[in-house]
C-alpha cells in the first residue's frame, strides 16, 4: 500500500534546489565571462530566469549571449517541471488532504465522552470497526504514514502521531475521553500509554492489550482497568464455541445487532437518580441478569426488590426499544 505524503509542498523540494543552483550558476557565469560585479551578475540572472524583459545591466559579449541562452533554457525547464509537479499534487488531492486534515483536527477538538484507539493494526482496526458499528465517537492515534490511505478509506477520525506521546494523546482529546484502547503490538508501549493516559485523565477507562501473559500484571499496575490477551481470548472463544455453539452464536448476533434481544450494562454513578431505586423499578420490561456491587460482589438473577447503590453495575437483557430509555445520552 503506497504511503501518501502529508506535505503537499514536499515534492517541490528538488525543483526549488535546482532553482537555487541555477541562480548560483548564472551569477558565477556572468562574473567569470563578463567580469561583472556580483550585483550586476545577480541582476542579470534574475532577469533571465524571470523573463521580465528589462534591459540587461551591460552589453553582452558573444560568449555572454550564449551563456544567457543556456540560463534561459534551464529556467524554462525548471518552470515546466515545477508546474507539472504542482499539477500532479493538485490532481492527487494533496492540497485537499491538508484541508481535510485541518477540518478533522477541528472535529477531534470538539469530541467529548469519546473513545481513543491507539494503533490501527489488526487488533486496533477490529476494535475501531466495532465502535463504528455501535455508532459511538472515536479517534485513532496511528504513527505509520502508510496506514493513512486505509484510515481515509474507512472514513474514521485519526491523527498521525506516537501514542506514547502526551502531545498526541492530548490532540486526541484524552482529557475529555471516556475510554482508551491500547492496541499497540508492543507490551512495553501499551504499559507506557496506560501510565500516560491515567496521569492525563484519572477517570478514563483503559483497556490494554498484552501479548505476553506477564505483561498483564504490569498493565494493571500502570492503570489499565481491563487487559486482553489476543491469543488467550482466541483460545477461550474457540473452546466456548465448541462447548456451547448456540450460546456463542446468539451472543455474536446480539453483539452485532442481529438478534432481537441485546445485553447491556447500566452503571449507577454516585449521585445518580438510579441510586436507592429497586431493580424492578429500573428495569421495566427488561430482564435483570446480574448486579455487580461496588465492593465486588456479584448478585446473579437479582430479586426485584434489591435496591441499587452508588457504584453498582446492572446487567440487562431486552430488546432495543425497551433498552433505549435506560441508555445514557
Amino acid at each position: 500500500m503506497a504511503a501518501r505524503s502529508d506535505k503537499p509542498f514536499g515534492r517541490l523540494t528538488w525543483p526549488g534546489l535546482a532553482l537555487v543552483l541555477t541562480g548560483a550558476y548564472g551569477v558565477a557565469g556572468y562574473m567569470l565571462i563578463e567580469r561583472w560585479s556580483f550585483v550586476d551578475a545577480l541582476y542579470m540572472t534574475l532577469l533571465a530566469l524571470t523573463s521580465v524583459g528589462f534591459e540587461e545591466a551591460r552589453p553582452l559579449s558573444l560568449a555572454g549571449e550564449w551563456f544567457t541562452i543556456s540560463l534561459l533554457g534551464l529556467g524554462v525547464g525548471i518552470f515546466v517541471v515545477t508546474l507539472s509537479l504542482m499539477g500532479v499534487a493538485i490532481s492527487e488531492g494533496a492540497f485537499g488532504r491538508r484541508t481535510v486534515r485541518r477540518r478533522m483536527k477541528s472535529r477531534i477538538g470538539t469530541l467529548s465522552d469519546h473513545y481513543i484507539v491507539c494503533a490501527y493494526g489488526r487488533v486496533g482496526r477490529t476494535a475501531a470497526r466495532e465502535l463504528a458499528e455501535e455508532a459511538v465517537p472515536f479517534v485513532v492515534v496511528e504513527p505509520k504514514d502508510e496506514l493513512i490511505e486505509l484510515m481515509e478509506d474507512d472514513e474514521i477520525l485519526f491523527i498521525i502521531g506516537d501514542s506514547t506521546s502526551d502531545e498526541s494523546l492530548r490532540t486526541a482529546g484524552i482529557e475529555r475521553a471516556r475510554a482508551l484502547l491500547c492496541a499497540v503490538d508492543s507490551d512495553a508501549d501499551n504499559v507506557y500509554i496506560a501510565l500516560a493516559a491515567r496521569s492525563l485523565n484519572p477517570d478514563i477507562f483503559i483497556v490494554g492489550r498484552a501479548s505476553d501473559p506477564t505483561a498483564a500484571a504490569r498493565l494493571h499496575k500502570a492503570g489499565a482497568d481491563r487487559v486482553i490477551s489476543p491469543y488467550a481470548s482466541t483460545g477461550q472463544h474457540m473452546a466456548a464455541m465448541a462447548l456451547r455453539p448456540r450460546v456463542v452464536d446468539y451472543l455474536e448476533l446480539t453483539r452485532r445487532g442481529g438478534a432481537p434481544l441485546r445485553i447491556e450494562e447500566l452503571q449507577v454513578d454516585p449521585g445518580s437518580e438510579l441510586c436507592g431505586r429497586s431493580v424492578s423499578d429500573v428495569c421495566g420490561t427488561t430482564v435483570p441478569l446480574a448486579v455487580l456491587r461496588f465492593e465486588g460482589e456479584i448478585v446473579a438473577n437479582p430479586q426485584g426488590d434489591l435496591l441499587l447503590e452508588d457504584g453498582d453495575l446492572l446487567m440487562l437483557l431486552g430488546d432495543e426499544e425497551a433498552l433505549r430509555p435506560l441508555e445514557g445520552p
